[in-house]
């Protein structure tokens, strides 16, 4: 027997089934980017939505190529192509029977020349006023039958997608078309009853299958119910209906006297009005009415133009929704059947894909909705934290000692280099040398087949030198002065590295993070991640600093480190009603009470550095006065080094601190 053939090509049905799946991590990291950066959570994940990322095409991918898509459809022809084909075969069944009557010279055929003559200009009407005329050319009469199977075609073709095909290999005239008239006829007969029912209420699930059994074969995208029937006929009945409004207003009284006439000859005239109205009363949201100009050159058919208008309007509403511009927006409002119908499977595996990022978001608990506002977790901030600290060791100098990670750094405190005997309570790490050396001394020779038998007195701790405990304030300005200058994503990045530095390095300091504008207020991390700078007048940094005195006065113990990020001198303080006044320029009484409050800080012991971001005069003359007042340094970084000169000061204080 022979072995099976096998053919291998490239995959068409979607995604690669051997690709790796999307790492939600790598979503997180390029959420936190932006984070990063000075965006809140939900705009960072809406950016990354829109935007994809390696291994994740986005929404503004699907809306290129729906624009594409919709450029195409909108070139592909002219709306008045049946008229054109309906005036050259009337023309041409004239011609033909012309050809025949000009040889007779009887009075009859002069006769007939004259009722050719006398025929109106409208199609419509001339199509009428041939409906008795007894055609002398055969060749003739089969155009003019061409014609009126051509109008018959469009016209239910235009409410009926499909119908067109269904009905061009039935012959006019014949058995088969005369059946097939009556079952279209039999068709909207039920189609307006169950209607009219479920207007009444009387509609059941079982109705519809009864009529979908009857006429399943009209509808060839097999609705599951009555409202997707419903939607599928008002979505084409509509389109229909621009089609006629986009055309000159001659083209559409002469297409719309056609219609009516065909109508009117298959009896479908007051059926076909009965279901319009209905359909118009159930969808009145669609657009019966709009403007639909075409761009192409090539005539396209009643059907085919409706056809196309019915897509551009799927196009558009899919455009809408991509875009997620409208209050309330979500990715859930997207038709992934319209997505389908217009791009393809891919496409809606990439939709499903955008969804599952925010469900996978949530689910592995990096974000979390309070209130209706998406929010960072404190599992997600720990790992921007580290994000935004592993960015600035990465940008401090190789040559800086002491600045690198320590993956197993612990907080025992420094080793010292001698032991003693181990007391009850200890935590310091065993010496295993001396306790095992300290067995045989007591032991003496040790048999090899019974080991080292230790005893309680035998062990011995390593000696540690606890490490200096730091309460350390951050005062980060919020003033939307800092969003203006492009500085506010690099203050949020500087916090929480800091922060991340703090509770994994040393977690014996106490850390606040104090945001300051026209108030002061103590941030939490998960707060700060997707915090926006504040669009209010102000800059109280005499708040700011009262808070954080008290921060430092419950922790007595601890050395206090207090750094400041601003771009602007202090405009706002508080007054004794517990509301802030504010000036511009700086009131005296501003500035005053502010160097008051630093100056408790002096006698706390606490140094101010201050970490300028803008070189105006006004704030350069201040931190002068405070920093020649309080002992404390100024530093100008710039703003994609302040997170170095942060991170480094604090670092650099606590090696000082030691060696003292």
């Amino acid at each position: 027997m022979s072995s099976p053939a096998f053919r291998y090509g490239p995959w068409h049905e979607g995604p690669d089934p051997l690709a790796p799946l999307y790492d939600i991590a790598q979503a997180l990291d390029e959420l936190g980017d932006a984070v990063l950066d000075g965006a809140n959570t939900a705009d960072a994940l809406r950016d990354l939505l829109r935007q994809g990322a390696p291994g994740l095409r986005g929404l503004e991918d699907l809306l290129r190529r729906v624009r594409e898509q919709r450029r195409e459809v909108r070139e592909r022809g002219r709306l008045d192509g049946t008229l054109e084909q309906a005036r050259a075969l009337l023309d041409k069944a004239i011609g033909q029977e012309r050809a025949a009557l000009f040889p007779d010279p009887s009075d009859d055929a002069r006769l007939r020349e004259a009722e050719l003559d006398t025929l109106p200009s409208d199609p419509a009407r001339a199509i009428r006023g041939l409906a008795e005329y007894e055609w002398r050319s055969d060749e003739a009469r089969a155009t003019y039958e061409q014609l009126k199977d051509l109008l018959r075609q469009e016209v239910l073709d235009s409410q009926f997608r499909g119908m067109k095909q269904a009905m061009q290999s039935m012959q006019s005239g014949s058995p088969e078309a005369g059946a097939a008239m009556q079952a279209v006829k039999d068709m909207l007969a039920d189609l307006n009853e169950m209607l009219a029912a479920d207007a009444r209420g009387e509609h059941t699930q079982d109705d519809f299958d009864a009529f979908m059994e009857k006429h399943g074969q009209f509808f060839p995208d097999q609705p599951a119910n009555l409202e997707e029937l419903v939607d599928s006929l008002a979505r084409r009945a509509a389109a229909m209906e621009r089609m006629l409004a986009s055309m000159t207003p001659e083209q559409r009284d002469e297409l719309a006297a056609l219609m009516a006439q065909s109508m009117e000859d298959m009896g479908l005239a007051s059926e076909m009005s009965r279901l319009n109205d209905a359909l118009r009363t159930r969808r009145p949201d669609l657009d019966w009415t709009g403007r639909t100009p075409m761009r192409g050159n090539q005539p396209l058919g009643m059907s085919d133009a409706t056809t196309a208008l019915e897509e551009l309007a799927d196009l558009e509403e899919l455009e809408s929704t991509l875009g997620q511009e409208y209050p309330g927006a979500s990715l859930e409002d997207v038709d992934e059947e319209a997505v389908r119908r217009a791009l393809g499977r891919s496409a809606v595996d990439d939709l499903r894909q955008l969804r599952e990022v925010e469900r996978e978001l949530e689910r592995q608990g990096y974000l979390r909705r309070d209130g209706g506002r998406l929010e960072l977790t404190a599992k997600a901030v720990r790992r921007l934290g580290a994000t935004a600290l592993r960015r600035v060791f990465a940008s401090l100098s190789a040559s800086t000692r002491g600045d690198h990670d320590v993956p197993d750094a612990g907080s025992a405190g420094e080793l010292t280099g001698s032991s003693r005997a181990w007391q009850f309570g200890d935590s310091q790490p065993l010496d295993v040398v001396r306790t095992v050396s300290n067995a045989i001394l007591r032991n003496g020779p040790v048999d090899r087949a019974d080991g080292v038998k230790l005893h309680v007195d035998d062990f011995e701790v390593v000696e540690t030198e606890r490490r200096t405990s730091a309460a350390v304030c951050l005062l980060v300005d919020l003033s939307w002065s800092m969003t203006l200058r492009g500085t506010w994503g690099v203050a949020k990045s500087t916090a929480m590295a800091l922060h991340s530095l703090v509770t994994t390095r040393f977690p014996q300091d106490a850390l606040q993070i104090i945001g300051f504008s026209n108030y002061a207020r103590v941030l939490q991390p998960t707060e700060l991640a997707g915090l926006d700078a504040e669009m209010v007048q102000g800059t109280n940094l005499q708040h700011a600093l009262l808070i954080a005195g008290r921060f430092l006065d419950r922790h007595p113990e601890h050395e206090p480190v207090v750094l400041v990020v601003t771009d602007g001198e202090p405009t706002a303080h508080l007054l004794p009603s517990g509301d802030y006044a504010f000036d511009w320029p700086p009131s005296p009484q501003t500035i005053a009470v502010t160097l008051a409050e630093a100056d408790k800080m002096t006698r706390r012991g606490a140094t101010l550095n201050v970490f300028m971001l803008a070189e105006d005069q006004g704030l350069v003359d201040f931190v002068e006065k405070l920093a020649k007042r309080n002992g404390g340094r100024v530093f100008a970084p710039s703003s994609d080094k302040l997170g170095d000169y942060v991170v480094s000061d604090y670092l650099r204080a606590r090696r000082g601190r030691r060696a003292g």
